[in-house]
């Protein structure tokens, strides 16, 4: 198993709910402290998309963060790993990337998690776990309680995503989850940088 960085903030790139260049936002993030972003323009061109990525990385790279993609396997080969969609293959992805780089899924229920650890992931985000404006109306399937026992049951392996704020965020460690991920809150918020800090400290 490839380890996660420490600590477990997870920032997923989301251009079109940030007013500012991306760059600029994973920036802010990781002067603060964040050390994992992974991209997630799927509807980017392919030479867009990877192109971006080489900026994002070339950010990364002086803190030692690290920088995944989300559904390109092709272009995980020049990061440091790959996040699937749920139902994806991550042996085929370990088969190609090999057995350094960090691969993740998305997960919806106990059952998906336990597939995708078991298909080889190094680990899997379990979400919503709350109310999120980055799906308006989406009400959640899991309470936090519930995807907590998911996650206490693959320890250190389950990242909690969807509508994690500060408030909530210590209380998902508390309950087994290894770490959070975070994108509209902090794509969409005036200072990236405030928002990543205020989360980090609730991780402490």
């Amino acid at each position: 198993m490839t380890r996660l960085p420490a600590p477990a903030l997870l920032l997923i790139t989301d251009r079109s709910q940030s007013a500012r260049p991306l760059e600029g936002v994973v920036a802010d993030a990781l002067a603060v402290g964040c050390r994992w972003v992974s991209v997630r323009e799927k509807d980017l061109p392919e030479a867009e998309r990877r192109a971006l990525l080489r900026r994002i990385s070339a950010l990364a790279q002086p803190v030692g963060a690290i920088v995944t993609v989300h559904a390109d396997l092709e272009a995980a080969a020049e990061a440091d790993g790959l996040h699937l969609a749920a139902g994806g293959d991550p042996g085929a992805a370990r088969h190609r990337l090999g057995p350094s780089a960090l691969i993740g899924a998305s997960c919806h229920s106990g059952a998906e998690v336990a597939a995708a650890i078991a298909a080889g992931a190094d680990y899997v985000t379990l979400g919503p776990v709350a109310p999120t404006a980055s799906k308006p109306g989406y009400v959640p399937a899991l309470s936090p309680p519930e995807a907590g026992a998911i996650a206490r049951r693959h320890p250190g392996r389950v990242i909690a995503l969807g509508g994690v704020e500060p408030d909530l965020a210590a209380g998902l460690l508390a309950t087994g989850f290894a770490g959070i991920a975070v994108m509209g809150s902090v794509m969409r918020a005036p200072a990236p940088g405030a928002a990543i800090a205020a989360l980090l400290a609730a991780l402490q």
